[in-house]
């Protein structure tokens, strides 16, 4: 088995390409593409001999070692990095569930090939935790107004199994079992899992342990609208201020 794979990958590292921008250079589909990074498909020579001569590195060199980035950079000028490509290569690249991906997810969560193709986030997280983006669908996370609503995006990081009874009860969360995929705050009892909805008129969602594949503990959010701000002190106050006016008029 050839070093190829974890080379072109590490290519598309210093480069800042993605899989889908690296393969039509070479008019691969991503697939295939990201076949040969796993190294669960080996290119035809043809394939090979145009990546190398394209980057000026030596066909030996890019199948029987794996490249430092050193390596690479001395290869093609072309290949150096600027400050801002530098910058953006630290950002994460986070696999996003939508509407319509959430069935497959339940089903391919931990296949490569399928979290590969789902639509990604960069955003500049510690790129050595795994996170998880998901498109809010409902409304059983709004309470009076406020929460979160559907097209907002959550951005989970991923909890260990050994580490989800340690999780403050009250903590928003994204559980994945074998029939659904559940955004809401997630308290622990001697039972198992209850998971809650902030809208009163949804009931809990009662579940074992055993019975979650993944647990995502929700760490940011992007809101498709702004926040309603009504609620600070300075409104508070003018509230106040209005209602004993109308009761010293009475």
């Amino acid at each position: 088995m050839s070093f190829f794979g974890k080379n072109i990958k590490k290519i598309r590292g210093v480069r800042g390409l993605s899989q889908q921008a690296f393969a039509d250079l070479f008019d691969l589909k991503r697939g295939t593409l990201g076949a040969y990074e796993e190294g669960r498909s080996e290119p035809k020579i043809d394939t090979i001999i145009l990546i190398a001569n394209y980057f000026s590195i030596a066909i030996d060199d890019i199948l029987t070692a794996e490249l430092t980035v050193n390596q690479l950079l001395k290869f093609n000028d072309s290949l150096a990095l600027t400050p801002e490509e530098l910058a953006r290569e630290q950002f994460a690249q986070i696999p996003c569930i939508t509407e319509k991906t959430v069935e497959d997810y339940i089903e391919y969560y931990d296949n490569e090939a399928f979290l590969a193709d789902l639509p990604k986030l960069s955003l500049p997280l510690n790129t050595e935790k795994e996170f998880i983006g998901y498109t809010v669908t409902s409304l059983e996370m709004t309470s009076h107004d406020k929460g979160l609503y559907p097209k907002d995006v959550v951005i989970g990081e991923k909890v260990p199994k050994n580490v989800i009874a340690k999780l403050n009860n009250g903590t928003i969360v994204l559980a994945v079992t074998d029939k659904e995929l559940i955004l809401r705050r997630l308290y622990v009892t001697s039972k198992g899992l209850v998971l809650r909805a902030d809208h009163k008129n949804i009931e809990d969602i009662c579940i074992e342990k055993k019975s979650v594949k993944q647990l995502w503990r929700v760490r940011y959010v992007f809101f498709r609208r702004i926040p309603e701000f009504s609620d600070s002190f300075e409104d508070k106050l003018a509230m106040l201020e209005h209602q004993m006016k109308e009761l010293r008029g009475k």
